[in-house]
């Protein structure tokens, strides 16, 4: 069983070490995320979590508002939408199933607030391993944009896709 806990400055060790496998590198190859700052701060737009199998941490996820987020990453984006970041941190994790779990806890949580009507990804455009993933879980191809140096892909899922889902995996 997957559960999600706030990442805090004792995970910095280990989101470093993340960091630097070729798996996340390859990734997310241009981000650079500042963890030693990022981790002390809670600005009501984010969160930042921790994904744990009986204690043991397997993976991150963010999840921001994109209108609110500082940087405007995502651009002028309408209210109640949700990012999503996701990774698995040791490459002996991926394959398991623990990503579609991940991202199933994290969308609830995303739709448990009733005024969010859709959730962004932004996988890079060569990732197509991520492409399918993400469809999968009902995300619909949206537009091919360019942020920073990263070529990506972005997908969304609304909610009445991701109920449509959900009732479909019943």
């Amino acid at each position: 069983m997957i559960n999600l806990r706030p990442a805090t400055s004792a995970d910095l060790d280990l989101l470093r070490y993340w960091d630097e496998k070729p798996h996340v590198i390859s990734s997310d190859p241009n981000d650079d995320w500042g963890w030693e700052v990022e981790l002390e701060r809670t600005p009501d737009w984010r969160e930042q979590l921790i994904a744990e199998i009986d204690g043991r941490p397997i993976g991150f996820i963010q999840i921001i508002d994109p209108a609110h987020e500082e940087s405007k990453y995502w651009g002028d984006v309408t209210e109640n939408i949700r990012a999503i970041d996701i990774w698995i941190g040791e490459e002996t994790d991926l394959g398991k199933g623990y990503g579609t779990k991940m991202m199933q806890l994290a969308i609830t949580r995303c739709f448990a607030d009733s005024s969010v009507t859709a959730i962004f990804i932004d996988p890079l455009a060569s990732n197509t391993r991520a492409h399918r993933f993400y469809e999968r879980l009902g995300f619909q191809f949206l537009e091919h944009r360019r942020f920073g140096d990263d070529e990506c892909f972005v997908y969304r899922l609304s909610r009445a896709n991701w109920h449509h889902q959900s009732e479909m995996a019943k």
